[in-house]
């Protein structure tokens, strides 16, 4: 997410590690998998008006209310690893059972960008040239959401954006970056250097710290990851892009040799193996769709056929991997992001394309798309559509039903019930969506806590990595500044199912 609405309008721009992850599949799996359809649904009803918090956090529907699970600077971590990092961002439940609950979070910083990075604790270190930066922390908490320990389960990467949760129970967590081993950074009146390159994916534990990897894994590329999705066939995986000049790619990685992906994947994978691959979406007369602001909201619904031509050099050794595809050979697409799986596909997000340079002049613009992506069929089709609203990005006046416009959808994820729940990073207003595919869109939360002002106006700091507990009683989601992690809790079912 490294380039958000608010910053384009302003200018600113393990085997063999002792990890125990049976028993997770059931528990986890299972229900975040149960639907199967992709298709316009019934499922979703309108949620209640959203009511301002007195407390000034969060606006939720009557019948809804939360509890703080960690706060950026202020819940402490166990073992004395210091306080909860900030910045944060895409977020899995991994494990549950025996009404507890272990989520991984990721932290989007590089180094010293704020006080509360990631600090390096023993066993959790991929690159000691990057102190005070990204990573991510596990989280543990009671069936309720509540928290009962935390601790660092990577550090010494960059900008971890999202990722995502694999059938075996543990994280992929994603660099949005291509930061090269040598580069220097100077923040917080500080300069170092890289010892390591980084733009790559990690995988985490729900493990104590000196029992993680990391290891970077090599085969799934080095550009600037967004999120990832496992295939239950565990031969694949897909990955998105956030990048710019030119758009970001869609990507697919598959194995070769017919084996099977598990815990400890940078242990068993070579640097080449597989293939990866980027998304071609095919139009009716074979040719292939350059960009996909070109569709539109009459298009909800149809599938396009997919195909996909591999990545010469995924290190990008030489040059980024986006920029070794010629215009035309592949389909791009401003913010690729949230991605995530069901037992048939996985869901993909555009946040939007609106700006001079985000889209083909002759497209349309737009302030959110949603995929979905067919594992078997190998296509691919448009299931949201946000049509492009000049009020909603800070242009005249702010709109008069601000809980009814909406704009910028990030992260994503598969509800037990088969819909969909969108974190918008918007301008003005920002929302935690109910979103059913091919069909409406309900606001069910509101960011009240103001992070500043723009144009004179308060601005209101994205959601990240929404995410359900196994059995759809806690929905957890971030405020990403000030990093707070807010378990909501409610008659879910009763609206979403």
């Amino acid at each position: 997410m490294t380039v958000s609405r608010r910053q384009v309008l302003s200018g600113t721009a393990a085997a063999g590690v002792g990890l125990t992850v049976a028993g997770a599949l059931p528990t986890l799996a299972e229900p975040a998998l149960a639907h199967e359809e992709h298709r316009p649904s019934s499922g979703g009803r309108p949620f209640p008006p959203l009511k301002d918090d007195p407390n000034g956090i969060l606006a939720l529907p009557e019948g809804f209310s939360y509890t703080i699970v960690t706060r950026e600077g202020s819940t402490e971590m166990n073992g004395n690893q210091g306080k909860t990092p900030g910045y944060h961002d895409g977020t899995g439940v991994v494990a549950a059972g025996h009404n507890k609950l272990t989520i991984i979070q990721n932290h989007e910083l590089n180094p010293h960008t704020i006080a509360y990075g990631v600090p390096h604790i023993e066993g959790t270190v991929y690159d000691p040239g990057a102190p005070n930066a990204g990573g991510c922390t596990v989280i543990t908490t009671d069936g309720q959401g509540r928290r009962t320990g935390e601790w660092v389960g990577i550090s010494g990467t960059l900008r971890n954006c999202a990722g995502g949760v694999t059938p075996w129970g543990t994280w992929l967590t994603c660099e949005e970056t291509t930061a090269n081993a040598g580069a220097t950074w100077t923040a917080g009146g500080q300069t170092g250097t890289y010892q390591k390159a980084h733009g790559y994916v990690f995988e985490v534990f729900p493990a104590e710290s000196k029992k993680q990897l990391p290891k970077a894994i090599k085969a799934f590329g080095r550009y600037d990851h967004e999120a990832l999705a496992v295939d239950p066939d565990l031969k694949h995986v897909y990955l998105s892009e956030d990048a710019s000049s030119p758009n970001g790619l869609f990507y697919r990685w598959r194995s070769t040799d017919g084996k099977r992906l598990g815990a400890g994947i940078a242990n068993s994978l070579a640097d080449d193996a597989g293939k990866l691959e980027a998304m071609q979406i095919r139009l009716d007369d074979g040719s292939i769709l350059p960009d996909v602001a070109y569709l539109t909201s009459a298009q909800i619904g149809r599938p396009f056929k997919v195909t996909w031509l591999e990545v010469p050099d995924r290190d990008a050794t030489t040059k980024p991997v986006r920029t070794q595809f010629a215009d035309g050979t592949v389909t791009r697409g401003k913010k690729f992001e949230g991605v995530w799986s069901t037992r048939k596909g996985c869901y993909i997000v555009n946040s939007f394309a609106f700006g001079a340079n985000d889209l083909p002049a002759d497209a349309t613009k737009h302030d959110g798309m949603v995929w979905f992506y067919d594992y078997s069929d190998q296509t691919i089709t448009l299931v949201t559509y946000f049509p492009h609203n000049s009020a909603a990005e800070g242009e005249g006046p702010a709109p008069k039903y601000a809980d009814m416009t909406f704009d910028g959808p990030d992260n994503v994820t598969v509800t037990p019930w088969g819909t969909l729940v969108l974190a918008e990073d918007g301008v003005r207003a920002s929302h935690v969506l109910s979103s059913v595919p091919g069909g409406p869109t309900y606001a069910i939360a509101r960011n009240m806590l103001s992070n500043g002002t723009s144009n004179g106006a308060p601005t209101y700091s994205e959601f990240t990595g929404p995410t359900f507990s196994p059995d759809g009683k806690v929905l957890f989601v971030n405020i990403q500044v000030p990093g707070i992690t807010l378990a909501i809790t409610g008659p879910w079912g009763r609206y979403l199912g």
